[in-house]
């Protein structure tokens, strides 16, 4: 079946084989052009979006691979397929360097007509939509906003690019630390490998390794069949790190002896493995201070910290918070959306605890949850995010029960675990102590909430872990 809609131009100077040529493609319902030769063929590409051309080499006022220069050069990805009655290998070399898709001879044979078209349609397609796939990711990851922070962060990702050089990328929850590593492994000399990225939190630490290295088939219980880890996954290209803060310690000593040596042997085997990756880690955590604490290698920290790279909060970077919006609303669509004055106000004055993950949310809020093409600063604020406890941004407690001021009071690290604690024995009771209803609710790994629970010494009642 043809392509839906698929316009083809033909350019010959011989009416027969215009009119011959056309009558077959319109049998297969595709929608045809014709032109006598190259100049007024060039001049219907003008005014038409056109899909696929037919383009004769030898032809009147501008030849054939001459013409296919011009198109090739105005309309790149345009699939052209050169055909000829005095066709030689020299000739069909130089369309298809110049090009062209295909090379056919005349006689013109109607399957080899039909199968080309076919073909040429489909790359033209696949050509269209990674067009638009990279332009989406080219989108969702930018770097916006006008701030003298985000210019800096700009000039140093171009200088950090230059080079295989490890970087540390440090900032809260919600910053764009990830964006800022694409962006780097995109100016970079690897752009065309892989960009591989880890969560560290996300893994529990009994997988953190196999995640890493890989493993063997029979390296353990689970272990089925041989695995490639991330490292070797991103062999030529970036490796991301992120919140690499929660990587267990025996992990962190076997990622130094990588960096160090770069080798590596899969879990259970007994192969060595040369790998290549730049590492760029990413973290919310305060390292120095874990260093301190004995959580974090200090050797590690020297590694990875080669480039620091710090992103501060939105509140911090307030010129930057209007622009955002409006790029994320205009990425929904949303291109004439206006903010009032009072909206204006109430996006400054709120502190946003989530940073710029939390604007996207709210743009996307915006976009199914108002009508119109404007918002004020009281409908605005009823689509803020509400926090539990009061939060930053000086909305109203939720009902949700609040932080004791001691737990306030404390330094980072200990009012985390005080939290985590608490949180933990709250989700833990509200489902009757039973390890995988409770971890499927708060959305971990059972094991990596059982270690959670023996850590902080919250019980665990005998057989209800799997219940």
């Amino acid at each position: 079946m043809a392509t839906k809609e698929a316009l083809i131009l033909i350019i010959d100077d011989e009416r027969g084989i215009r009119q011959t040529l056309a009558s077959i493609l319109e049998d297969e319902r595709y929608k045809v052009l014709v032109a006598e030769d190259a100049v007024a063929g060039i001049n219907i590409l003008e005014d038409n979006k056109v899909d696929l051309v037919f383009l004769d080499v030898l032809l009147p006022k501008l030849g054939g691979l001459e013409a296919l220069e011009q198109i090739h050069e105005r309309w790149p990805g345009l699939g052209v397929v050169m055909i000829s009655g005095h066709g030689n290998i020299d000739m069909a070399v130089r369309a298809v360097k110049g090009g062209a898709f295909d090379f056919l001879e005349k006689p013109l044979s109607l399957e080899k007509i039909l199968t080309v078209c076919r073909n040429a349609l489909a790359m033209g397609k696949l050509r269209e939509e990674n067009r638009s796939l990279k332009k989406s990711i080219l989108t969702r990851d930018e770097i916006v906003g006008s701030s003298s922070a985000i210019n800096d962060i700009r000039k140093a990702i171009k200088q950090a690019a230059t080079s295989d050089t490890r970087i540390l990328i440090t900032g809260e929850n919600g910053t764009g630390k990830e964006v800022v590593a694409r962006a780097i492994h995109r100016g970079s000399s690897r752009c065309d490998r892989p960009f591989v990225e880890l969560n560290c939190a996300a893994i529990p630490e009994s997988l953190i390794e196999s995640e890493l290295f890989g493993h063997e088939k029979g390296a353990f219980t689970d272990a089925v069949s041989s695995r490639k880890g991330r490292f070797e996954i991103a062999d030529g290209g970036t490796l991301f790190l992120d919140e690499i803060g929660d990587m267990s310690l025996s992990a962190q000593a076997k990622v130094l002896r990588v960096i160090q040596e770069q080798k590596m042997e899969r879990l259970g085997g007994e192969k060595t493995i040369t790998t290549d990756v730049r590492i760029i880690a990413a973290t919310n955590m305060d390292l120095e201070r874990a260093c301190a604490q004995g959580r974090f290698r200090q050797d590690l920290f020297f590694r990875l910290n080669v480039i620091p790279i710090h992103i501060p909060p939105l509140r911090e970077r307030p010129a930057d918070i209007s622009l955002l919006l409006h790029h994320f609303l205009k990425s929904l669509g949303m291109e004439n959306f206006t903010l009032e004055q009072g909206a204006l106000d109430r996006l400054l004055s709120h502190d946003w605890p989530g940073n710029v993950r939390e604007l996207k949310n709210l743009a996307e809020r915006i976009s199914v949850m108002h009508t119109g093409d404007s918002i004020d600063g009281e409908e605005l604020s009823g689509l803020l995010t509400r926090v539990p406890g009061g939060g930053h941004g000086g909305q109203e407690p939720s009902g949700e029960a609040t932080l004791p001021e001691s737990i306030l009071e404390r330094d980072y690290h200990n009012a985390k675990e005080s939290f985590e604690k608490r949180y933990l024995e709250f989700h833990f009771s509200k489902n009757n102590g039973i390890i995988a209803r409770t971890a499927e609710a708060i959305g971990i790994y059972p094991s990596n909430l059982h270690t959670k629970l023996k850590k902080f010494g919250i019980a665990v009642q005998n057989g209800k872990e799997g219940q």
